[in-house]
């Protein structure tokens, strides 16, 4: 494969330090942009410098840009400046209960500065292919209306032709999204815009649960780095609603990855595809404590709250077969075992440099 010039925003983040990490190592140049906004949104527990560090040590080719996504003038630059062949757009405001917060900021890094950056595609790499990491949240609660059945640590959909999930006709509107589901809807439906009306090579992946070891979790996003942090800091873990049953699908930040490089060999103009780990590495909130505890050796502590968070859902995980079937190539590749092995051990990692 010939040289390419790959732009990756949120580049310190999970799966944007992925996709620099994988193309770096294919031998393309990668220009990432990041500006650590995490750590303003999360505190110390967000920060994600330690990431770049890490990036720098292990990359040959990648360019780091601190740039702030807001900034049209610097995106516009970037884009005058480099012929890109492909965008990977990862970064965000990624949590609900932040977002509700802080409104006004939320909907700029989620939906305008996704308008940034796909404007400046049109204008100025009208041939590359942009994808667009969204989220599971545009469908907001409305999933929740799916017929449910209880079981002794999950809940699960009662009818067979829900087994394999939510599917992407899932409906996006008459439903409570939360603040963070809209404006990642709004730049959902954007992204699909630029790619029909304009006919840019545009995907857009609504993800489930997104992990990995690289993760910087925190109590409002990354569901399972924060859990395992949680194991080792002895700190205590809030379960919201649904009685800690509520179930999540995961997919390793690697498998994201790949099925982006699938996309940008074969892309499919304004497409949505739902993205996650599947049944087979869905897990509820009592079954991932009760596995990390014994994988740790450390009981968690728990606080319950019968509020649930504002669109959360009962029970996700992700219809896979429409990607499958466009590209058969890919598959999930790391299983929930081996994920949580990974982010156990980058934990253990940690704490050891940080003399814990």
């Amino acid at each position: 494969m010939k040289q390419q010039t790959i732009l990756v925003t949120g580049s310190s983040g999970l799966i944007g330090s992925e996709a620099v990490e994988y193309f770096d190592r294919q031998g393309h140049r990668v220009i990432g942009v990041d500006n650590n906004l995490r750590r303003e949104f999360f505190g110390p527990g967000g920060d994600t410098a330690w990431n770049l560090e890490r990036l720098k040590r292990v990359t040959r080719r990648f360019e780091a840009v601190h740039a702030d996504i807001r900034d049209r003038e610097k995106i516009f630059e970037l884009f005058k400046a480099n012929r890109f062949d492909l965008i990977v757009h990862c970064a965000a405001q990624p949590s609900h209960d932040k977002a509700r917060e802080i409104p006004l900021v939320d909907f700029e890094v989620n939906a305008l500065a996704t308008m940034y950056l796909l404007e400046a595609t049109r204008l100025h790499a009208p041939e590359a292919v942009f994808v667009f990491m969204s989220t599971n949240k545009v469908y907001g609660d409305a999933p929740n209306e799916l017929p449910m059945v209880e079981r002794e640590t999950r809940w699960d959909y009662a009818r067979p032709e829900d087994f394999a999930g939510i599917r992407e006709d899932c409906r996006i509107d008459r439903t409570l999204h939360s603040v963070f589901g809209a404006s990642k809807t709004a730049a959902d439906v954007m992204a699909q815009e630029y790619g029909r009306t304009f006919g840019l090579n545009v995907g857009i992946f609504r993800g489930g649960c997104l992990t990995g070891p690289h993760h910087s979790g925190v109590p409002l996003h990354g569901f399972l780095s924060y859990l395992v942090k949680v194991a080792f800091s002895g700190e205590t873990y809030t379960i919201y609603g649904y009685k800690g049953k509520q179930v999540r699908d995961n997919v390793h930040s690697f498998d994201v990855v790949r099925a982006v490089e699938e996309f940008a060999a074969a892309p499919r103009a304004g497409e949505v595809y739902n993205l996650g780990g599947g049944r087979a590495n869905s897990i509820s909130i009592l079954e991932a404590i009760t596995r990390i505890e014994a994988m740790t050796g450390r009981k968690i502590n728990t606080v319950y709250s019968d509020k649930a968070r504002v669109g959360d859902h009962i029970c996700y995980i992700s219809d896979l077969r429409k990607f499958s079937g466009h590209y058969p190539k890919w598959g999930i590749t790391r299983d929930l075992e081996t994920i949580l092995k990974e982010i156990v051990e980058a934990e253990r990692q940690q704490k050891a440099v940080a003399g814990d």
